[in-house]
C-alpha cells in the first residue's frame, strides 16, 4: 500500500513541474506604411503628429528633405540632432500643427534662428 501511495505521490508530483504546453514563438509584422508627409517633420513618437516650423534643428533636414524620426528614422547610427521640445504636445505645447500634406511656409525660419533645448537620436531617445 505504501508503495502505491509512493508512485501516485511521485506520480502527482512530476505532473506538476513537468514543463507547461510549450509557447509557439510568435513572428510580429508591423507594417507601418510610409512616414508622414509633413512639412517640418513629425514627433518621433506614436501618433507621429506633424511639428511645427521650429521644432526640429536644421541638421533634420538633408537638402529640404526631413531624415526621419521614429520608425523611419534613415540617418546614422550615431546621428544627433537638436529638438526645441517647446514646440512638443508632451511638453505642454498646445499650438497649432501643420496637417500631413501641407507645404512649407514661403519664409521659413533661418538655422540662426532655431533655438533647441534638447538633443534626440531620431529613435526617439533623448541624448
Amino acid at each position: 500500500m505504501n508503495s502505491i501511495k509512493f508512485l501516485a505521490l511521485a506520480a502527482a508530483a512530476a505532473f506538476a513541474i513537468a514543463p507547461g504546453t510549450p509557447k509557439a514563438a510568435a513572428q510580429v509584422t508591423v507594417d507601418i506604411g510610409v512616414a508622414p508627409d509633413c512639412p517640418y517633420g513629425y514627433y518621433d513618437y506614436a501618433p507621429y503628429n506633424c511639428v511645427p516650423d521650429g521644432y526640429y534643428g536644421s541638421e533634420w533636414f538633408n537638402a529640404g528633405v526631413f531624415v526621419g524620426a521614429g520608425p523611419w528614422f534613415h540617418g546614422s547610427n550615431d546621428f544627433q540632432g537638436k529638438v526645441d521640445n517647446t514646440f512638443d504636445p508632451q511638453h505642454g505645447y498646445s499650438g497649432s500643427l501643420p496637417k500631413v500634406g501641407d507645404k512649407r511656409a514661403a519664409q521659413r525660419r533661418s538655422p540662426e534662428q532655431f533655438n533647441g533645448n534638447e538633443v534626440r537620436d531620431g529613435r526617439g531617445n533623448k541624448k
